[in-house]
């Protein structure tokens, strides 16, 4: 039998090599942040559904920050997972948890105190605070203007601090912060007079100002300051170092200042061209594509002059042109859709009117059963417009509301809230430019009526000039939503 005492020694050796087993298997090293990235293959990514952030359109995910990012993840070679936030406290909160989002791409503007939550990337906008306020009323030149006055300010927001600083030299200044709303909804209500003022960023204003027509720039408050990304706290750079390359190769090579020209350069908005435009258009431009929209609409069992006016609204009967949004052609096709409809030269004006005519008469078909005409067809043009998701969540919001959700005069009423936060993040889909389809389907609406007057049996041919149409015809004052039915 073997003694204890002889059993000491090789016990002894034996937690020894235990222990240098244990030590060293605690130095192999962890894979940092970047490394896990690649290996699980996704990159997730928290940020804020607003129109200059991340929503989804006809063409699907788009905002400035989601493409910036998307190409990020591309250049990874990974897959893009997008998270949204319900608040700015929310978006910062998730950065970093378990499983959760590694970058925070949201419009962001670091401070001290949100510096002790997360490190910032290198900038890659600048933007300037301005206050906003509604035309017509007494416009405020500094921070003293500001007592008395209503003012609301996206709750966490480096705006609210910038107020609350101000506070403490002018005391008379009240503001709300408020987490059920995004910054489209500021400039909503100064510009319907709910609140006296809002403070937001420079971008904000560039991209939504075009859809307000009473919101002004009072002044700005401040100094420029940069949005950057935000990672986690720690000593972790790997992700945040492959960041900052990406971001001064995307500044240098032109992709960054390409996407902020697309964002903020130039925003175009849906509108009432003139009657008068339209009628020399009539004239000089759809002779040329006429027999295409009789051929394709008759083939897919559409109106062809509601197909004429769809391509007028979509491009002025040009052929050859190209959205800021990458649609292009005649009618205005995605590529997805293209593709889809059969078109392999969406600048070709023959194919671009088939697909359109293949696209509106599909999107008329996907329509639930109990739509019938002529709602049938002006829920068929918003779907063309904002896609039939954002469609379908509005009228699930209609029928909430206790309104018709087959009925174009109720679903129209409820549209335009998919641009509202407390709306939108109750739906599917999420943000939308919901006014959009509804100024869609009014536009066209009316170039149909024209459509359908001039090429009555009575009148010989399709040569009108504007001294030869009636006064209903050229009525040069913007017309009512409502027009005549199909």
């Amino acid at each position: 039998m073997f003694s204890p005492t002889a059993l000491r020694p090789r016990y002894a050796k034996w937690l020894i090599a235990t222990g240098l087993f244990l030590v060293l298997s605690g130095c192999v090293d962890k894979p940092n942040t970047l490394e896990r990235v690649k290996e699980d293959g996704v990159l997730r990514v928290v940020t804020r559904n607003s129109p200059a952030t991340y929503f989804q359109d006809r063409n699907g995910e788009t905002g400035f920050e989601y493409e910036l990012v998307k190409r990020f993840a591309d250049d990874l070679g990974v897959e893009l997972k997008i998270e949204t936030a319900d608040n700015l406290d929310d978006l910062f909160n998730q950065v970093g948890k378990p499983n959760g989002p590694v970058i925070a791409a949201a419009g962001l503007v670091s401070s001290e105190a949100r510096k002790k939550q997360v490190r910032f990337s290198h900038p890659y906008l600048e933007v300037t605070p301005q206050i906003i306020y509604r035309n017509g009323q007494s416009r405020p030149t500094d921070a003293k203007d500001l007592v008395g006055k209503k003012i609301m300010v996206l709750k966490g927001s480096t705006h609210a601090g910038q107020l609350a600083e101000l506070k403490q030299k002018f005391p008379g200044i009240e503001y709300e912060e408020s987490d059920a709303v995004e910054v489209v909804d500021l400039l909503r209500m100064v510009d319907e007079g709910q609140i006296d003022l809002t403070l937001v960023d420079s971008n904000e204003v560039a991209m939504n100002q075009v859809y307000f027509s009473n919101i002004r720039v009072a002044f700005d408050l401040g100094d420029a300051s940069n949005q950057s990304w935000a990672v986690a706290a720690g000593d972790d750079n790997s992700l945040l170092n492959e960041i900052n390359d990406y971001l001064d190769k995307v500044k240098k090579n032109g992709t960054l200042q390409r996407l902020k020209d697309r964002y903020y350069g130039h925003v175009d908005v849906l509108g009432y061209m003139g009657a008068t435009t339209f009628a020399q258009h009539l004239q000089q431009r759809l002779p040329k594509y006429e027999q295409h929209f009789k051929t394709y609409a008759k083939k897919e069992k559409v109106d062809w002059r509601l197909l004429a006016a769809v391509g007028y609204q979509e491009s002025l009967w040009q052929a050859a042109v190209t959205s800021k949004t990458g649609v292009r052609g005649l009618m205005m096709l995605t590529q997805n859709t293209a593709q889809a409809m059969g078109v392999s030269n969406r600048l070709d004006p023959k194919q671009s009117i088939m697909g359109g005519a293949k696209y509106l008469a599909y999107m008329k078909d996907q329509l639930d059963e109990s739509i019938q005409e002529p709602d049938r067809t002006w829920f068929a043009l918003a779907a063309y417009n904002v896609g039939s998701g954002h469609l379908d969540d509005a009228r699930k919001l209609a029928a909430k509301e206790g309104l018709n959700p087959d009925k174009w005069l109720d679903v129209k009423k409820i549209l335009p809230r998919l641009s509202e936060k407390k709306w939108y993040s109750k739906t599917r889909y999420g943000y939308a430019r919901g006014g959009e389809p509804v100024h869609f389907v009014a536009n066209i609406r009316r170039y149909y009526d024209i459509l359908t007057w001039v090429t009555q049996p009575q009148l010989e041919g399709n040569q009108v000039a504007e001294g030869n149409l009636h006064v209903p015809g050229v009525d040069k004052t913007k017309p009512n939503q409502e027009t005549p039915q199909l």
